[in-house]
């Protein structure tokens, strides 16, 4: 197959993706909210958000039987009649585990640019481009709507091409890892993951407040990270993807890191510059730029050490990890901002 027919296929399969997470991200709170549920409620329903950092519990699964594309698609018809993020989070499993079986090395490049830019593109069209269907048609004709979307991808998913599958004895649970561990590189691989773009990572959650103490309206917040931003990332994308194709994944991971821990400068320098829209707008496209870079180095080095009797597992203990590692740093930032203010408030 060539390498054009194989970016088609993942950029279907990651707009699948993208699909449930945008509903659940964008359009769920703000139905919620607007059918009377309260703030509280909604927060504990975001909870569910956690089958995503749990998936590689039951990512053996997807390694040991069935077909991918049988996965992705039976998970369709769960979101189709439920919109459950355990389907949801089963079919991001698949998904990956498809794209790296698709995906000959040296691909890897291309391959993540053409994912992140799906991916995003499905966060922008089924996120904030569906809260526009309500004020036309209603939201019960919006909801049946999205479960025939739901459908028509999961149907979608069903005649993509097959990929091949290792024999079951070896695709057994206990052998994932026993590459990794015979090699000594398990700690480094963990480490890795857990430490790459940790800087811009930590300041990630100080972001949006900043743009709210630079007194940017946040409808204009919304359409810069839409639209420029946006715009950014893609860019980012395809110059990762260039960095990749040409120094290979090492070299381009250190290019990669070095450039997302700009972004930290870049805010720093829009402060320096007592902030305003030039300053601050200026700092997000080159944070949407380099996290564009980075994420394609990053996902094309966890693709390219998958193997891929295993990868469903690997990629999900692997990205759970990372999710796990961003979800920690924005809890202990909002820990910090809490206790400042509360120490703020007893002066």
């Amino acid at each position: 197959m060539g390498l054009r027919r194989k970016l088609a296929l993942i950029a279907g399969v990651y707009l699948i993706e993208g699909f449930p997470a945008a509903l659940f991200a964008d359009v769920w709170p703000v139905y919620l909210r607007e059918s009377g549920v309260s703030r509280a409620t909604i927060g504990a329903i975001s909870g569910l958000s956690a089958a995503w950092a749990l998936k590689v519990l039951w990512s053996p699964l997807v390694d040991r039987f069935g077909d991918r594309q049988h996965w992705i698609a039976g998970a369709g018809l769960v979101i189709a009649l439920a919109l459950v993020c355990i389907a949801s989070a089963t079919q991001d499993i698949a998904i990956d585990a498809y794209s790296i079986g698709l995906v000959d090395a040296g691909e890897e490049g291309p391959a993540n640019a053409t994912r992140v830019a799906a991916f995003r593109t499905a966060l922008l069209l089924f996120g904030g481009g569906v809260l526009f269907l309500p004020g036309w048609i209603g939201w019960h004709a919006t909801h049946q709507l999205l479960a025939a979307t739901a459908l028509g991808l999961a149907l979608f998913a069903l005649v993509t091409k097959r990929v091949s599958r290792a024999a079951p004895e070896r695709r057994r649970m206990r052998d994932a890892f026993s590459g990794w561990r015979a090699h000594g590189e398990l700690p480094a691989v963990l480490g890795f993951v857990l430490l790459f773009r940790l800087p811009d990572l930590a300041m990630a959650p100080m972001v949006a407040p900043f743009w709210v103490d630079g007194g940017i309206p946040r409808e204009e917040i919304a359409a810069v990270k839409a639209g420029i931003g946006f715009a950014a990332t893609l860019a980012g994308a395809a110059i990762g993807s260039g960095l990749v194709r040409r120094f290979g994944i090492g070299r381009s991971l250190w290019l990669a890191g070095g450039l997302a821990a700009t972004s930290n400068l870049a805010y720093a320098a829009a402060a320096l510059a007592g902030g305003g829209r030039g300053p601050i707008f200026s700092a997000s496209v080159v944070e949407s730029l380099c996290s564009g870079v980075a994420a394609v180095a990053f996902m094309s080095f966890l693709m390219r050490i998958c193997a891929r009797e295993h990868a469903a597992l690997q990629y999900a203990a692997l990205s759970s990890l990372a999710s796990w590692r961003a979800r920690s740093h924005a809890r202990s930032q909002e820990s910090q901002r809490s206790r400042s203010a509360m120490r703020d408030s007893s002066r």
